[in-house]
């Protein structure tokens, strides 16, 4: 088997010439082109170079010179760049990783910040919210209707007040397992009104006291030919105070809160108490009705067509 001699390493000088003489002919590569393709011309390309050098105060060898030419022919210092293939855009990125990733990492929190505030000052408060409504359609509400139903079917003495009862929980009930949670609060809230009423005790009276009205009559508008004749009450509890009622005005057809009203009563019996305070200003038998726990109602002490105002 044949070995080869190793090629000697060559002096660093000599190489740092070579690279020279590419850099001072690619100033000019079209000449360099040009007079490189003629033997004679590339002769003459070595000799100006040699001259060149010379004047400089520099020696160079014809070897060394054609060492250059050589290389530049061979582009052997010449930089090329690598194609940019997809190996060579991860390694670039490789590289960059330091710059890139800094202003990964920003936007990566900037990220997580923004996200966690809109779930913090949004996502979290709805979904509390959706949790809270389905807990109190699925448990909180049905629990307040049967317990307020219980209460009232063991206090009302009445069997219209009990049924009055179960239709309104029998609504709500439907309402809270069909989502309708506005219905199902209302008929919570219409039960709990009911509870409160059954437990109210109150005396209706009518009302005696110096500059105020006892009674009135007035002309119904769809018939100015009759009269409607009215007691002004109030309702006072057990403790003497007046409380408020929930009237409707049979003139507006509005409900309203207030602690005096006037029922409608007949001519005779407005005119009995009507001669009762004429005949020494003091009505002897003022109260007219008296709510008793369990009852939703007054019971009354005198016949009653039914109608009321709350404004005269």
């Amino acid at each position: 088997m044949a070995i080869s001699a190793a090629e000697p390493e060559r002096p660093l000088d000599d190489v740092m010439i070579a690279m020279d003489i590419v850099d001072v002919l690619r100033h000019d590569e079209r000449l360099v082109e040009r007079e490189l393709n003629d033997d004679k011309r590339r002769a003459e390309l070595i000799e100006r170079l040699h001259n060149l050098y010379k004047g400089q105060g520099i020696e160079v060898p014809d070897e060394i010179l054609e060492e250059g030419v050589k290389a530049l022919e061979e582009k052997r210092f010449v930089y090329t760049p690598a194609p940019k293939t997809l190996s060579f855009r991860l390694a670039k990125l490789y590289v960059a990783r330091k710059t890139w990733s800094r202003w990964m990492a920003i936007g990566l929190v900037a990220l997580i910040v923004a996200f966690s505030g809109w779930y913090l000052a949004y996502e979290r408060p709805r979904a509390q919210q959706e949790a809270a409504l389905q807990r109190e359609l699925a448990e909180e509400l049905p629990k307040t209707i049967s317990t307020l139903l219980g209460q009232i079917g063991g206090e009302a003495q009445s069997a219209r007040a009990k049924t009055k009862a179960e239709r309104i929980a029998q609504s709500g009930l439907s309402a809270a397992s069909g989502g309708q949670v506005i219905a199902a609060r209302d008929a919570a809230t219409r039960l709990t009104s009911m509870l409160e009423e059954l437990r109210r005790e109150f005396d209706v009276r009518i009302v005696n006291r110096r500059g105020e009205v006892s009674g009135l009559w007035r002309v119904p508008r769809v018939n100015p030919d009759q009269r409607n004749y009215y007691l002004v009450v109030e309702a006072i509890d057990r403790s003497g105070d007046s409380i408020e009622r929930e009237i409707l005005n049979e003139e507006t057809g509005r409900r309203m809160h207030v602690k005096k009203w006037a029922v409608r009563v007949p001519k005779a019996t407005f005119e009995k108490f009507q001669a009762d305070k004429l005949d020494d200003g003091i009505i002897q038998m003022a109260v007219i009705g008296e709510k008793e726990p369990g009852h939703l109602k007054p019971a009354w002490r005198i016949p009653l067509p039914g109608g009321a105002l709350t404004e005269w």
